[in-house]
């Protein structure tokens, strides 16, 4: 199979920004979270088992910093937390939107939106246009930051086609209001990290 990039159909993008929970907010401002998604072909759609998924995986770290750059400039203030994930149509496997989320497309996604050491939290699943995903959040330097623990509802109405594939990338500019669980710290994490 030619190692041709998928064609993007297009891009989509969602911002929330959240004032209060439980009728109050603490002194950190409002929480902002973005996702940007990119609609791409997928090349392998009613192929059945393929065994190399390379044209996804390369792809991908085009597309990681594509969605990264436009996430942190629609987010319009520092990125503290990100996670990724996608959804691939009817005619193709959840396989498919892993190969297009590896750590290609994670590397990428996180030196655009200017670093970062931890994981990237992730979810993927096949579906039909319009379908509701939960991506995961956490924070970008240290998965251990439990105010950080968060996600994002992500819904493109009209995609995926049963033979595209939704990457989604999602970033927010802190954690959870009023959050109060305990463990680590933000300035614990920044902490540690500069030992």
């Amino acid at each position: 199979m030619a190692k041709t990039p998928p064609a993007v159909r297009k891009v989509y993008s969602q911002l929330e920004v959240v004032h209060s929970s439980a009728g109050r907010s603490d002194d950190r401002g409002p929480l902002r979270r973005v996702a940007v998604c990119a609609v791409i072909e997928n090349p392998y759609a009613g192929r059945g088992y393929v065994e190399d998924l390379g044209v996804l995986v390369d792809a991908s770290g085009e597309i990681g910093t594509m969605l990264g750059l436009e996430a942190a400039r629609l987010l319009g203030e520092p990125v503290e937390s990100y996670g990724k994930g996608g959804l691939v149509g009817t005619d193709g496997e959840q396989e498919h939107i892993n190969a297009a989320v590896t750590s290609v497309f994670g590397n990428a996604f996180r030196e655009a939106i200017g670093g970062g050491e931890a994981w990237i939290t992730s979810v993927t699943k096949t579906a039909a246009a319009g379908t509701v995903i939960d991506v995961p959040l956490a924070y970008k330097d240290e998965i251990w930051v439990r105010s950080h623990y968060d996600a994002m509802e992500v819904r493109v109405p009209d995609a995926p086609h049963p033979n595209e594939i939704v990457v989604i990338a999602a970033v927010a500019n802190r954690g959870r209001l009023n959050a109060r669980v305990g463990g680590m710290t933000v300035d614990e994490a920044s902490a540690g990290s500069a030992r």
